[in-house]
């Protein structure tokens, strides 16, 4: 019998480790991006491929990074994207500012408009 305890006590210690290293990942990881520097994360799906974004990727003095929320299912909810393409600009891992698309799922954003906004973040930081 007091072995059976010892084995529940030992299996509810490796669950709330678990879900505390679960919580805190949660918490700190706000970016889709990770760490501090300046990211612009393009969220878009499977079937809305033909209206993807291309010249994100062209964009300067960012990284850049593509989700399909169709294949990473969480992420629609954990950074709150209600139409794609959604593109956001993350820097120090805080949102700072977002792009989304038409009824028509089209991005009527233009990379001159995103860029500025990046030189703008950049030219803040001085």
């Amino acid at each position: 019998m007091k072995n059976n305890y010892l084995s529940f006590k030992s299996f509810a210690g490796y669950i709330l480790i678990l879900l505390l290293m679960l919580f805190s990942n949660k918490v700190n990881g706000q970016s889709s991006c990770g760490g501090t520097d300046l990211c612009v994360v393009q969220f878009n799906a499977g079937f809305n491929d033909a209206n993807k974004v291309e010249w994100v990727n062209k964009l300067t003095d960012t990284k850049t990074k593509f989700i399909d929320i169709q294949i990473d299912t969480e992420a629609a909810g954990k950074y709150k994207i209600v139409v794609v393409p959604t593109i956001v600009i993350y820097n120090g891992g805080e949102e700072v500012a977002r792009f989304q698309a038409n009824i028509m799922m089209q991005m009527e954003s233009s990379k001159k408009e995103v860029q500025g906004k990046i030189d703008e973040i950049i030219m803040s930081d001085f």
